[in-house]
């Protein structure tokens, strides 16, 4: 029976403002882009909760399935956008990534700007500062 990868605990971090009460991190460092995010997103008082999207949850795109890593409110009033849809990478420079998720996020950089309204946005970030830097974007 092949091995398969299952999500541990060791990659559980507690879901403080979360919809759950773990949230599980790519990857195993503790100091990995996804748990330094989350982190972030756990103590900062602006967010009012988030949810680490499950890999179920996808956006169709011309060259293949998309899925986004997290949705975030934020308290009204304290950030220009309400809502926002995180891609988190450890890169910023699209010639880091390869050129099948390139195309995934294009696709879904287009739809959001379609659907984005004065409150909701989409961005791929590399961090917290990064997120709000978006976050209180015009």
């Amino acid at each position: 029976m092949p091995w398969k990868r299952h999500a541990t605990m060791d990659k559980a971090y507690e879901g403080k403002k979360s919809i759950v009460d773990y949230v599980f991190t790519d990857g195993y460092a503790a100091e990995s882009v996804e748990r330094k995010f989350v982190q972030h997103l756990a103590t900062a008082k602006v967010v009012v909760v988030y949810a680490k999207l499950p890999k179920g949850f996808h956006i169709p795109t011309p060259v293949g399935n998309y899925s986004p890593d997290w949705a975030i409110a934020f308290q009204e009033g304290a950030v220009k956008h309400v809502y926002f849809v995180a891609e988190t990478k450890g890169s910023m420079s699209s010639l880091d990534l390869r050129e099948i998720e390139r195309g995934k996020i294009a696709c879904a950089e287009k739809l959001f700007d379609q659907l984005s309204t004065a409150h909701v946005r989409y961005g791929k970030v590399d961090g917290f500062e990064t997120l709000m830097q978006l976050v209180n974007a015009e």
